[in-house]
């Protein structure tokens, strides 16, 4: 694990975000303490994860592009807007609609982050999250995690390490802090080192956080069962660099989707390409607005604490 600040740890200083004393707390804190990752029962109720799925199938049938979700024929790439990795979204201002902030916000959604770091004071390395809306077991896909390894962080990136020739792999010349493809030799290094893959299987309503250092991905379903989840991540404002909040706000302002790092990383995604040029269908505000209140403007960068 990446060592402890001795004071107030500063971003993108390697040391160690989250304080934690080795103390017990009785609750998810200790298994994500430990393992580098944890599931958060019931955060929501299984009726606004079918909300919330919902209103996610509405956002992709409204591009015309015929998707139908009892149709597998129309689970294609011309049947739906472009997405990363085959199924994830942030271009069309898709990361602003107003259910993906309803999502944010939400109470226990906000109380788990608070209750993780310590206050409540946001920015929105970090802690990723992941709100489940639908039955999620071991056939269906979803989160895959290298139980405990966020502990040989520093150990394994002390040396030299070069990322796989992999389709998502960024491009030489983009200086990505936020990704990094694992090799099948990297993966046995973990193993050797007492870390285990498992599959997360969660229910709707269930929110799984990880350490952002926990080596992790996406698997596709075997089933018939389509994912529904929305990824959120949150961590405190103070961590943030004043250039990198006004830049996000500037975004948000823009309807503009940043990355996965809350306090860090800032930049623009840029629109969504299909077949090499922007795609017709892009957007450049969400298809419903959300609600903008003050607690918004605070996540968002816009309005101080």
């Amino acid at each position: 694990m990446a060592p402890h600040a001795t004071g107030e740890p500063l971003p993108d200083s390697g040391v160690d975000l989250i304080q934690h004393d080795g103390s017990k707390t009785g609750d998810w804190r200790d298994d994500f303490h430990r393992d580098g990752f944890c599931i958060v029962k019931n955060v929501i109720t299984p009726e606004r994860a079918e909300y919330y799925k919902q209103k996610q199938i509405e956002w992709l049938q409204s591009f015309g592009l015929g998707f139908d979700p009892n149709d597998e024929s129309t689970w294609t790439m011309d049947h739906l807007p472009v997405s990363f990795k085959g199924g994830m979204y942030f271009a069309y201002s898709s990361t602003h609609e107003k259910f993906v902030w309803e999502a944010r916000t939400e109470p226990k959604v906000q109380e788990t982050f608070s209750k993780l770091w310590g206050t409540d004071e946001f920015a929105m390395l970090c802690v990723q999250g992941l709100l489940n809306y639908q039955p999620n077991g071991p056939k269906d896909g979803g989160l895959i995690i290298m139980k405990g390894s966020s502990k040989f962080f520093d150990q394994f990136f002390s040396e030299t390490r070069e990322q796989d020739d992999h389709v998502d792999k960024p491009p030489e010349e983009s200086d990505f802090k936020d990704l990094f493809i694992f090799k099948d030799s990297d993966v046995k290094w973990f193993e050797d080192h007492g870390c285990e893959m498992i599959k997360t299987n969660l229910e709707p309503g269930d929110l799984a956080l990880w350490d952002s250092r926990t080596m992790h991905y996406a698997r596709f379903p075997e089933g018939e069962r389509v994912r529904h989840v929305q990824y959120i991540c949150m961590t405190p404002a103070k961590f943030a660099k004043k250039e990198d909040l006004e830049l996000k706000a500037s975004l948000f302002k823009e309807w503009q989707g940043t990355t996965h790092w809350p306090h860090c990383n800032i930049r623009r995604q840029g629109p969504p390409l299909r077949n090499g040029v922007v795609d017709a269908l892009d957007r450049s505000e969400p298809r419903e607005k959300p609600e903008v209140t003050d607690r918004i403007l605070q996540l968002a960068a816009v309005k101080a604490y």
